[in-house]
């Protein structure tokens, strides 16, 4: 069975106030080609489908045009929604989709049935579990103790009707431990809405949605596909694509991706100001694209926005590099240090004192004490 994993479309999303619309509309025509190409059995969404609870009207009338793209192809499509959406809104209309072979997470109620598709290997489970956090299980299971996103996790899953010789798909939208994060995602402070990995033991693969570089958590199988496009400049190096999966027989799974070509990229150029506005730098370059610009002059350039949009008209955000700037940085690196969780500071020092990363044991190890230390402190 072929499967196109997507995630976080973000559809309806604003970056430092240019509308990505057009971009996103251009690029979910680039999807459909693709898929078109590949004729996949199956195109997950593993949510965050709008940047909004409520989504504006063009975004909303977008999904619908791409929904109905995918409908044309016969092929089955799993939803969830993310923590961007209302759970309420993407499940609208669920039941009546599936008979176009829609199929919707419905709001968390605690009872995940799974969607049954069947190939030459025999039947292949889909649990369509949307973003949960440990108030929603606690709900269905108050006999349970569910304290954490990991507890939470475990709970849902356990009470899933999973059949042991078919080979399963889950699809939801969590932080899994480990995963490298970017600048457009929220982030729960102290880490703590992180899933440890071990929660999906069994799943034949695990569609994951959330976090915006495609990614690997401990194993090929447990994934990330990222966003379609680029949403901060802390992207700005990534390669955002589709991922493919082809299920063969139980346990023999291949996976790849095929890049996606936005219609405007997402860089970052530097260097004063007579150097960016000489027709020499820029002459071959794509002006168009969005641009980060970091201007090294070391007094201020009057109306410096104004003026290099006359050359680049998708200037997005301009910094200057200094001797002023120079002496904020301390403070923006102990910035950047109050965002990261406990587990990412101590995964980096063991790094830089061992000059290897750890190994998935010790991960899984420091992970417990540190879930530990945290239920005393409470």
């Amino acid at each position: 069975m072929k499967i196109i994993h997507l995630s976080d479309l973000h559809l309806g999303k604003r970056v430092h106030e240019f509308s990505m619309l057009d971009d996103q509309r251009y690029i979910l025509k680039q999807i459909l080609e693709h898929v078109a190409e590949e004729h996949p059995d199956v195109v997950i969404l593993a949510g965050d489908i709008y940047d909004k609870p409520v989504p504006p009207a063009e975004a909303v009338q977008l999904f619908d045009q791409f929904l109905c793209g995918l409908a044309e192809q016969s092929v089955e499509v799993m939803i969830i929604s993310g923590n961007h959406d209302s759970a309420e809104r993407i499940a609208f209309g669920g039941k009546l989709m599936e008979h176009s072979g829609v199929h919707v997470s419905p709001v968390y109620d605690g009872d995940v049935k799974p969607v049954e598709l069947e190939d030459a290997y025999g039947i292949v489970q889909f649990f369509l579990l949307p973003f949960i956090k440990p108030i929603h299980v606690r709900r269905c299971y108050a006999e349970e103790e569910i304290e954490s996103y990991t507890d939470a996790m475990r709970t849902a899953i356990s009470h899933m009707e999973r059949n042991a010789d078919a080979r399963q798909v889950l699809v939801t939208h969590q932080f899994v431990t480990g995963a490298e994060r970017s600048d457009s995602e929220e982030i729960s402070v102290g880490g703590t809405d992180n899933v440890d990995v071990t929660v999906f033991d069994g799943f034949d693969y695990v569609a994951l949605g959330h976090i915006h570089r495609p990614q690997r958590i401990m194993r090929d199988t447990v994934r990330y596909c990222g966003t379609p496009l680029k949403y901060s400049f802390s992207e700005a190096g990534h390669e955002k694509s589709l991922t493919v999966v082809e299920l063969e027989e139980k346990g023999k799974v291949s996976i790849r991706r095929i890049p996606l070509i936005p219609k405007y990229d997402m860089r970052e150029i530097q260097g004063t100001y007579m150097e960016l506005t000489d027709r020499a730098y820029y002459r071959d370059m794509d002006r168009e694209d969005y641009l980060h610009i970091t201007l090294m002059d070391e007094e201020d350039i009057p109306d410096a926005v104004r003026k290099l949009q006359v050359i680049y008209p998708n200037l997005m955000k301009l910094d200057y590099d200094n001797a002023r700037t120079r002496g904020n940085q301390v403070l923006q690196e102990i910035e950047a240090i109050e965002k990261k969780s406990p587990m990412e500071l101590f995964a980096e020092f063991y790094e830089t004192q061992n000059n290897q990363p750890m190994d998935e044991e010790q991960f899984r190890l420091m992970q417990e004490i540190m879930e530990q230390v945290w239920e005393d402190k409470a």
